[in-house]
């Protein structure tokens, strides 16, 4: 093993990235039989899985995060820091817990399903805690440039700068790359789309900037977006507001977190729904949904049902949002088409005077101003990477975008999955395919998703979470063998198969498996219940019921006089005879 390959002089500044410097064993030109340093840009939960993946393959991760704390997206700060998201005080998740854990560490049993960002900070806390993770952080420190080094086609080494807090550059040499800054990077305010804006006399701003809704009780207020910020901003704006308007040009599917039973709605994802919905038709399956939906609000009658298919948009997640509407704290409305003073027009003509606010939950857009172009290239929130990770152009597969994927489910198990991934590769253990059948997989999966999804900026890394899971679990080796332990272990075969795909599945098997996977699966449910039992409750007993007695009885009779039909009309003269013969069988007799 030989030295520390990083080195470090004086030298620029970076912005929010998560680099690790991983040393794996490489012979050259490969990282196999050297200790590689991998650098990761960013200390939000895509980072903190990667710190932890590198360490689990024997790597020396060192992580540059430019604020001074862990968390990422899900810190609440009052002040929104520049060109990274900001989260407003009430957010909820809108996955559950089970769905959204790291899959070695499961959420405490007694944390509620879906945790308010503080509660998400005290997990993040315990994992970063648990394996010992932050000692690999190097905070308050920006990554201003990152590149390909001269012998880059020989060693896939690259040559990063940064900048701490006090403006002191350093140059350093990393083996491998990881960047982990997610897609909610700078704010999208598409203003040229608002004639009369500049007229505008009330107060407007990006949802980011959102953080409570007390300066605005008795105001008049818009929210543009029906999204799940928008969504969630405008109920929570409604409560205090003189009246809340709710802008959306499309309309929006709204899925509750409350499912069947009262249990957290993700907890239908699993293998048997997923594939049902790969045999079934699009439409039918986009149907059924929409049925269910509509049982709970009628979706045309509250203004909200688009055009466009259940599935071909991501999903709004809103409990609330129905009962505003109902009690008319919320006004469903369509797109702006002009501000002029302090009145805005919508598209239908209508017109709302003395307007205070307007909120724009107008979605993010993902760049890597840190990045030469010919490198990773993103425009209109696109970006041309294999699976979502590795770009395919390089002569070493030595850089990997973790996390920028939008899932119909979590997305830090997704990311712990793409940093097993990625660790694998940079050690030599996993090898990618050729460009061409790179280029070829991103080409399919980029013509999959305009057939089925609205053309949009917000639909251009769109996965499903099951068949995503699997589909980079099968590339590390780690796809659980279901019919496997359905003949060798029918209990934990059958969770796997109906339960609920929660991220423990991943442990069962191959690099990386965690002895306590199958009783993580096994106990799920039971951390569903936990937090919501917080009070003795005695069931009442149940009365027995003479229900399946009588039908049981009833079905009995009539098959005994099927049976006997052709002495049924000597019965019916005279039944003296039958019951003789009963009376014999009868005790006492």
């Amino acid at each position: 093993m030989s030295s520390l390959l990083s080195k470090q002089t004086g030298s620029s500044p970076s912005s929010r990235q998560h680099l690790i410097q991983v040393r794996p064993e490489l012979p050259p030109p490969t990282i196999a039989t050297r200790r590689v340093i991998l650098q990761l840009f960013g200390g939000g939960s895509s980072g903190l899985a990667c710190i932890k993946c590198c360490l689990d393959e024997g790597l020396e991760p060192v992580c540059f995060e430019s604020s001074d704390d862990i968390g990422g997206l899900w810190r609440f700060k009052e002040n929104p820091e520049p060109d990274r998201a900001s989260i407003y005080h009430s957010v909820i998740i809108n996955t559950s817990k089970e769905m959204m854990c790291f899959s070695d560490f499961p959420i405490p049993a007694h944390f509620p399903n879906f945790m308010h960002n503080s509660l998400i900070m005290d997990y993040f806390r315990m994992y970063a805690d648990n394996f010992q993770l932050i000692k690999y952080i190097r905070f308050n420190t920006k990554v201003l440039q990152l590149k390909q080094r001269s012998d880059f086609s020989h060693s896939g080494q690259w040559d990063v700068e940064t900048e701490n807090k006090d403006g002191k550059k350093e140059k350093h040499i990393f083996d491998a790359v990881m960047i982990c800054i997610g897609h909610h990077c700078h704010p999208n305010m598409p203003l040229q789309d608002f004639p009369g804006i500049d007229t505008f006399k009330g107060k407007y701003f990006h949802s980011r900037d959102y953080k409570t809704p007390e300066e605005w009780r008795n105001k008049k207020a818009i929210v543009v977006g029906i999204g799940n910020s928008g969504g969630d901003i405008a109920v929570e704006l409604s409560r205090v507001t003189k009246q809340l308007y709710l802008s959306t040009r499309r309309g929006a599917w709204i899925l509750n977190r409350v499912g069947d039973n009262g249990l957290p709605l993700d907890l239908i994802f699993n293998r048997v729904m997923d594939s049902v919905r790969k045999i079934l038709p699009f439409g039918f399956f986009c149907g059924v949904g929409e049925r269910q939906l509509n049982q709970r609000f009628d979706h045309a009658l509250y203004n909200l049902k688009p055009k466009h298919r259940l599935f071909s948009q991501h999903p709004t997640v809103n409990d609330e949002l129905p009962n505003r509407i109902l009690s008319g704290t919320v006004q469903v409305k369509p797109n702006i088409r002009r501000f002029q003073g302090s009145s805005v027009e919508f598209d239908d003509g209508s017109v709302v005077e003395d307007v205070d606010l307007v909120v724009f939950a107008t979605g993010y857009r993902f760049s890597f101003p840190f990045l030469a172009s010919h490198v990773v290239s993103a425009s209109e929130n696109k970006a041309s990477l294999y699976k979502y990770v590795f770009p395919p152009e390089l002569d070493r597969p030595t850089l990997a975008i973790i996390g920028l994927v939008q899932p119909l489910g979590a997305i830090m198990p997704i990311s712990e999955m793409q940093a097993r991934w990625a660790t694998r590769v940079f050690k030599g253990c996993i090898k990618l395919p050729s460009m061409a059948a790179m280029q070829k997989d991103i080409v399919c999966k980029q013509q999959a998703m305009a057939a089925r999804y609205v053309p949009s900026q917000r639909h251009t890394i769109q996965v499903d979470y099951v068949s995503y899971m699997d589909e980079i679990a099968k590339l590390v080796g780690v796809r659980p063998n279901i019919l496997g332990k359905l003949l060798t272990d029918p209990r934990l075969g059958l969770n796997l198969l109906f339960g609920p795909c929660t991220p423990y599945q991943f442990r069962l098997r191959g690099p990386g498996k965690w002895a306590g996977a199958r009783q993580a699966i096994l106990t799920q449910w039971e951390r569903v219940a936990c937090p919501m039992q917080t009070r003795p409750c005695d069931e009442p007993k149940c009365k027995r019921s003479l229900m399946w007695p009588l039908i049981l009885s009833t079905a009995a009779v009539g098959l005994a006089a099927y049976v006997n039909r052709n002495s049924l009309p000597a019965f019916l003269q005279d039944p003296t005879a039958l019951l003789d013969k009963i009376k014999v069988y009868l005790p006492g007799q």
